[in-house]
């Protein structure tokens, strides 16, 4: 037996979950295939996510972040330097007529509340846990797909197939989209960071040849922290004790936030940039991390995925047909111009701070005291830092989709 509905998603992750919830909210009914069964999947850890005011609009609209156990990190100020230059970046709210700019919440506590608001939709039916194993098309051009089940392979159709299955997403590769891909040669480690003075509202990023050192304000009195190193040194930072590993983080992050005191759990990523060749193909959508996976320099992925989400929801919410070619070039158009601007922001950023040659190192010091001093440029930063680029949803601008 087929199980049909209008749109299936493929990953039950952040964007995938979300993505879920705002077509709830807009009655259409919608598959989502999970990979665990877990409440909890791994990918929601310690990690903390910097939540940009768009993402904080368009989350709390769909019930989110009222849903959160722990309180979120209000980001008030961002102070943005590199080792080995002078100058640097400041930005505050206030200067912009916002109490913030964004805020930081650990991904535990994110994956709890979207997991609690799933469970109160009524327009969605959970596969999980669940892994496609084939995508097809049927006849009169719906997609199908076989998804292996507990109970067997269970066959689901949609109008519309979303990919949200991450940076090495099967479904991606199944629908025959290439994508671009590049090794940073760097490893972000990520942990919570107790520092002998609370945070204060700033968030840091410390710049180096290695990758970025940033420290997140987060809601309960510690900071996340995240701790970028060349590939070639992981094993051996890894091996680090805690005493040995604060030390080497406050000798690269300097003291302008305190001492350094104790630091929980530690995990590790290899930061790659995969670049779908489309977001589009008949009657199929990428988003999030299957569409576009960053350099985290910046904190701008998943809220980029999320903008990627939000748009097609809406689109989505009035159309007769969900994957009619039509609609799938007007999510395309849509999402170009935050896509392309995001992608060459965090790309250049990325390659450009890490970029050791002596040559470089003037002309970066005098590019950070020009955007200390000069408004508008640091206007357009703080515009993106606050997720408006391009054709932004309308949940992200504070209305309703």
């Amino acid at each position: 037996m087929e199980h049909a509905h209008q749109v299936l998603i493929v990953g039950g992750g952040l964007v995938g979950a979300s993505l879920a919830i705002a077509l709830d909210r807009v009655g259409i009914r919608t598959a989502l295939v999970e990979a665990t069964a877990e409440a909890m999947p791994a990918v929601f850890d310690e990690r903390n996510l910097s939540f940009a005011e768009a993402t904080v609009n368009a989350l709390s609209a769909l019930g989110v972040l009222q849903a959160l156990k722990a309180p979120a990190g209000p980001i008030r100020q961002i102070h943005v330097s590199r080792a080995g230059d002078f100058g640097r970046v400041r930005l505050d709210a206030r200067d912009y007529g916002r109490t913030q700019f964004g805020q930081v919440v650990v991904a535990r506590d994110f994956g709890q509340a979207l997991e609690a608001r799933l469970q109160t939709l009524t327009h969605v039916t959970r596969y999980r846990p669940g892994r496609v194993t084939a995508v097809g098309v049927a006849d009169g051009g719906r997609r199908v797909v076989d998804i292996e089940t507990p109970d067997g392979v269970v066959r689901a159709s949609a109008a519309l197939l979303v990919a949200a299955d991450g940076t090495d997403s099967i479904t991606r590769g199944a629908l025959g989209i290439e994508a671009d891909r590049h090794d940073y040669r760097q490893t972000l480690f990520v942990a919570r960071l107790q520092a002998a003075r609370a945070p204060d509202g700033v968030a840091y990023e410390r710049l180096t040849d290695s990758g970025p050192t940033a420290l997140l304000p987060r809601g309960d009195r510690h900071y996340g922290l995240v701790h970028g190193v060349a590939s070639e040194d992981a094993e051996a930072v890894a091996a680090l004790d805690d005493a040995a590993f604060l030390a080497r983080v406050q000798s690269v992050f300097g003291w302008r936030a305190g001492r350094f005191e104790a630091v929980g759990p530690r995990s590790r990523y290899p930061i790659r940039r995969v670049v779908a060749a489309a977001t589009t193909a008949p009657r199929a959508v990428l988003v999030g991390n299957a569409a576009q996976t960053l350099h985290p320099i910046g904190a701008q992925g998943f809220n980029l995925g999320l903008r990627d989400a939000l748009t097609l929801a809406e689109l989505v919410a009035d159309a007769a047909d969900p994957g009619a070619p039509a609609l799938l070039e007007r999510y395309a158009a849509r999402r170009r111009e935050d896509r392309s601007r995001t992608l060459a922001f965090s790309d250049g950023l990325a390659r450009l701070t890490s970029n050791p040659s002596p040559l470089v190192r003037p002309l970066r010091s005098l590019g950070l005291l020009a955007i200390d001093r000069d408004a508008a440029l640091q206007a357009m930063l703080a515009g993106g830092a606050m997720g408006y680029r391009g054709d932004v949803p309308a949940l992200c601008r504070g209305g309703a989709a």
